[in-house]
């Protein structure tokens, strides 16, 4: 599908366009007869943009997973403000994302949302502005992405697909520069397991063979035990590893995912490729 004579944003690039894949999906969600999320601003957004959305490889599968796990991030956030009605949000590799409309959080609470500047531009030109909720435009790959944002008040970061696009060490460094810089809080992300031939089981499920797919960016190797961010990174204890394919939203997957779904109670590996990991700090 492609939207004529909306935001020409064809000179992004391929790390750029995994924002868009995201948006689509938590759009066509909206969509639905039963959506998982229901986020009728990323819609409203994908209508503004002229690009050709089906090469991104949004597959029902896709679609599903994009959205549930969006839910159960939203759910996160909204415990963490409710604990912490002053608290501090941030959204890492934001791209596109309405998670600050969705979530809603109370006055008290300052919400960043941090990416790329092109990505950034992109973002304040096309969603509404909202009080106490503003971008910062810096690479996540610099130490610097931190400088500017409170770190006196509990906070919460979180990243929803970031990871997948990033070598391990640039997740251990993001990691650590958030414990070092913020005082207490909380860091939640979606993770897809090691990968191996539940990934290429999963993939056959959930991707496209499209060549603008951005699945083809992953880089993340991913882990087993979700413990293992503890080791790299002391200040990091495990809170919660809670697997989106174990969830009631799953009789709303396609045929195909929903098999696995039910595979996922007996079969941990399964589970693992589609889950919300937080961790303490």
């Amino acid at each position: 599908m492609c939207f004529a004579g909306g935001m020409d944003v064809s000179g992004l690039e391929p790390i750029e366009q995994t924002a868009l894949l995201t948006e689509y999906a938590r759009a066509l969600d909206s969509r639905a007869a039963h959506p998982i999320l229901g986020d009728a601003l990323a819609a409203a957004t994908v209508d503004k943009i002229e690009f050709d959305f089906a090469g991104l490889g949004a597959t029902a599968s896709v679609v599903a997973l994009v959205a549930l796990r969006a839910k159960m991030l939203d759910e996160r956030i909204r415990a963490f403000v409710a604990e912490n009605p002053g608290a501090v949000v941030v959204d890492l590799g934001a791209g596109l994302s309405s998670a600050v409309y969705r979530v809603d959080p109370p006055p008290g609470v300052d919400w960043f949302s941090v990416d790329l500047p092109r990505m950034v531009t992109l973002r304040e030109s096309l969603l509404p502005s909202r009080d106490r909720a503003r971008s910062v435009a810096v690479s996540l790959l610099e130490p610097g992405w931190v400088d500017g944002i409170p770190a006196d008040r509990p906070t919460m970061l979180f990243a929803d697909g970031l990871f997948a696009f990033l070598e391990e060490p640039q997740v251990i460094s993001l990691l650590r520069r958030a414990t070092e810089h913020f005082g207490t809080g909380v860091i939640a992300f979606n993770d897809y397991g090691p990968v191996g031939r539940i990934n290429q089981l999963m993939g056959r499920l959930t991707t496209s063979s499209k060549a603008n797919s951005p699945h083809r960016q992953w880089n993340f190797p991913g882990f087993k035990d979700a413990r293992r961010p503890e080791l790299w990174n002391r200040d990091l204890t495990l809170a919660e590893e809670a697997s989106a394919m174990q969830r009631p939203e799953a009789a709303l997957f396609p045929s195909g995912l929903r098999l696995a779904s039910r595979l996922a109670h007996r079969i941990p590996a399964i589970a693992r490729k589609a889950r919300i990991l937080q961790y303490r700090f």
